[in-house]
């Protein structure tokens, strides 16, 4: 087991390094933010001290080595567009972002989890039929147009729900929270179902697909024959076996949302680091856009992790084959 966690550790390290220097790589064709942080007037002494400054003279590779340093103390450097660090700027508009996935996530993972056992179930009933077949909305609409179509019939038609922004929001210490307003959480409504929708329904599914298997196989013709009732057989036999394959995409699901919030942050200009490094791109505020996807990269490194490891916990078969390997 800890050889196991050993080696899973360092292949997220190899991993981080080669994401992060990839990303730092494509950097170098995104622009030049001198164009941006100099007016028209510059002069070539300008130029030639804001790259010094900046330490955009330097080779490639010490560039790269300098922001690993830095990242590694938590540490991301000036925003060239704003001038202040980068650390801060996250810090203030890491709460949205945290507070819209963690929203996101709990719907995508109630729901989905529900609605696959309920179509498992009954799948030859009207209800899951129709459940299945409105699935197909959240997995063949693009993220962006799902928003749109949100804000069009609750916010402009119908005008119950806020189409932009966060609402009113106050502090808990450093954090500012949109939980205990009215409009905080009347704005977290449509963003929160944008973005969950498709996790969602992959998670139903799946659920729904791994459920009926596991209803196929013989321990669960075995537990019917013992006189184990309908729901212990369901909930206490099947759902349990049905979650080991499961975890691993929930897992991965949950990364993606704080990834890919980014599109549904842009279409309600929700103000999280998705459309801060919207932005950044915008203005090649390289220091934010590096930032970024390196956070974004350990967020997605460290839930694999955990998910190995919760999924070599659960399924006895992993640790058996493990100990029989060596």
């Amino acid at each position: 087991m800890l050889a196991y966690i050993i080696r899973r550790i360092m292949q997220s390290v190899l991993v981080l390094f080669v994401v992060g220097l990839v990303a730092f790589s494509m950097f170098r064709f995104v622009g030049d933010p001198i164009e941006n942080m100099l007016g028209q007037e510059r002069t070539t002494e300008d130029v030639v001290r804001l790259r010094a400054d900046l330490g955009l003279d330097q080779p490639f590779p010490v560039q790269y080595w300098r922001f690993l340093e830095n990242a590694a103390q938590g540490n991301f450097g000036l925003s060239y567009r704003q001038g202040r660090p980068v650390a801060d700027i996250l810090i203030e508009r890491a709460p949205a972002t945290l507070e819209l996935a963690l929203v996101s996530g709990t719907l995508a993972m109630v729901l989905g989890i529900g609605l696959g056992v309920l179509t498992a179930i009954r799948r030859d009933g009207w209800l899951a039929n129709t459940i299945m077949t409105a699935s197909l909305i959240g997995v063949s609409l693009p993220t962006f147009l799902i928003g749109i179509l949100l804000i069009f019939v609750f916010s402009v038609e119908l005008g119950w729900l806020p189409s932009f922004g966060r609402g009113e929001t106050v502090m808990l210490g450093q954090w500012s929270t949109g939980f205990l307003t009215k409009s905080g959480l009347m704005s977290l409504v449509l963003p929160s179902i944008t973005l969950g929708l498709y996790q969602m329904t992959l998670i139903m599914r799946l659920v729904r697909s791994e459920m009926l298997e596991v209803l196929r196989t013989d321990y669960i013709r075995f537990a019917r024959a013992r006189g184990l009732g309908e729901r212990a057989v369901y909930f206490r036999h099947a759902l349990v076996n049905t979650m080991v394959p499961v975890i691993t995409i929930i897992g991965l699901q949950l990364g993606s949302i704080i990834a890919f919030a980014i599109i549904t942050e842009t279409v309600f200009q929700w103000p999280g680091v998705g459309l801060l490094f919207i932005n950044a791109v915008q203005f090649v505020d390289i220091p934010v856009m590096a930032a970024y996807l390196m956070l974004i990269s350990v967020l997605f490194v460290g839930i694999n992790l955990i998910v190995d490891l919760l999924y070599f916990l659960i399924d006895p078969r992993l640790r058996t084959s493990k100990a029989g390997a060596h």
